[in-house]
């Protein structure tokens, strides 16, 4: 998320060292976990910790809700990037924290990149009083000039109870917590159009290899068999991310991540190369490249599940937010939408999450109740139960999620521990992985425009990583 997005950039120097990626073993199997329940299997076991929480619509009323302040006659603002169904299911959250403490709260939207907005709202003297930021690099950076204010005790609490190490890590700067991750995102699926795929006779595949000739098999039927959201050069960089884990392995990843090893490095080129694969072979992408770079995230969703038994795609890639736009069409999940783990192109298949995280802009006793809520299985449990939401929350109960595919992306979530790659270009600084038409993000949408040009792209992606990371 961002927008869905995120829900993504920090050079991350010295933070967040702890994010420690997902040992391949145990995230695969966890991830693995997703088709087979998605095709009907049960809830099973619970994760340990993950039974705990209240397990009711409004999320508070059980033994364990947490405990909020009086804020009669308070007034916060609260910004964050997301639209449509995102923002609306998180006004939810918000009036239950309204209805618990008698605080008025108002939802600010605002625009990528967050940092950007943020700083002309505090030159102007009106920054908000809490705002959600979709990138580990703008937290760093709401701290580094000083906007950030730490998390209070109370809400430390809830975060020391509830979350994580991992988790707790990546809101801290310079060993000092700012920031409470509210909203995670596994962004390693692929969803699908099951009508599509038992009319093409196609399978669920499981490498790169049998992905391309799924989609294959999926365009003889007669469907383009892929939706690229080109128009958002995020998911641009989450198709690249999730090649390069998987085939450079994770200490690369954490290499380039930090900008230790150039994007000219060979393992860029063979990712390239790879994902030049799927992006170089118009037949295989909604629309062609062309039709792609003018088709936003949320559209490549829908038209992947809208249009009967010839929709314009197949399959769509996407993080478990993914669910959040296909309840906007009639399609089911579960039956009419399925998904499987993004496909290995090495010997492990990835597993990379993202995330939103909580800071105050402006202290004060009701802005501090609003992280402490926000860190709570209470305010989690309220989202989850309306789709489309993950919690890095380890006592919201499975139960509290819609259906058996968000249950198991949950379970696999909470399963991982600290054990997590962090997306890459969430990690970057702003300038290189975070803002429209530049850095990263523009840099991929030339390279899916024009998917021979592997080393063009990586000196591009060189220069602008270089200037973003020295400044």
């Amino acid at each position: 998320m961002r927008s869905n997005r995120r829900v993504r950039r920090s050079s991350n120097r010295s933070t967040h060292r702890s994010h420690r990626s997902a040992q391949a073993a145990v995230a695969a199997v966890a991830i693995g976990a997703l088709t087979l329940t998605a095709c009907g299997g049960g809830n099973g076991d619970k994760s340990k910790g993950n039974d705990k929480g209240t397990g009711t619509e409004s999320g508070g009323t059980g033994a364990d809700s947490v405990t909020l302040p009086k804020l009669d006659g308070a007034t916060l603002e609260v910004a964050a990037v997301w639209t449509g169904a995102e923002q609306a299911n998180f006004k939810k959250v918000l009036a239950e924290f309204e209805k618990r403490t008698g605080a008025k709260v108002t939802f600010v939207p605002a625009q990528d990149p967050i940092i950007n907005f943020l700083g002309s709202k505090i030159a102007g003297g009106a920054p908000p009083d809490v705002a959600l930021l979709p990138q580990v690099g703008a937290v760093k950076q709401a701290v580094d000039k000083g906007w950030a204010k730490p998390v209070g005790p109370d809400a430390q609490a809830q975060l020391t109870k509830n979350y994580a190490q991992g988790w707790q890590d990546l809101g801290k700067v310079g060993g000092k917590q700012y920031a409470v991750y509210y909203k995670a995102a596994n962004k390693s699926l692929v969803w699908y159009n099951t009508k599509v795929f038992e009319n093409a006779g196609a399978k669920e595949p499981k490498t790169w290899k049998e992905f391309l000739a799924t989609a294959h098999t999926v365009y003889d039927s007669g469907v383009t068999p892929v939706s690229v959201g080109g128009a958002d050069g995020w998911t641009l960089t989450d198709w690249f991310e999730n090649i390069y884990l998987s085939q450079a392995g994770p200490e690369k990843y954490d290499q380039l991540a930090q900008h230790k090893i150039k994007w000219t490095d060979p393992s860029v080129k063979d990712a390239l190369t790879t994902l030049a694969q799927l992006w170089g072979d118009k037949n295989l992408i909604a629309g062609g490249p062309d039709g792609a770079l003018q088709t936003e995230f949320p559209a490549s969703v829908t038209q992947t599940f809208t249009g009967g038994d010839q929709p314009k795609a197949g399959m769509v890639f996407e993080g478990d937010f993914v669910g959040v736009n296909i309840a906007e069409t009639k399609a089911k999940i579960g039956t009419d939408a399925k998904v499987f783990p993004f496909p290995a192109v090495g010997d492990k298949a990835p597993v990379v999450s993202g995330g939103d995280a909580a800071v105050v802009l402006k202290d004060s006793k009701a802005a501090q109740a609003l992280l402490t809520f926000l860190a709570s299985p209470d305010a989690a449990t309220v989202q989850a139960k309306l789709g489309g939401y993950l919690s890095p929350n380890k006592n919201v109960a499975d139960s509290a999620y819609p259906n058996a595919v968000q249950q198991a992306m949950a379970k696999a979530l909470i399963a991982a521990g600290d054990d997590f790659r962090f997306d890459m270009s969430d990690q970057a600084p702003q300038a290189f992985g975070g803002t429209p038409g530049k850095g990263e993000w523009k840099d991929l949408q030339d390279f899916l425009k024009n998917p021979k040009n592997v080393a063009g792209t990586q000196a591009k992606l060189e220069s602008d990583a270089a200037a973003a990371y020295k400044g």
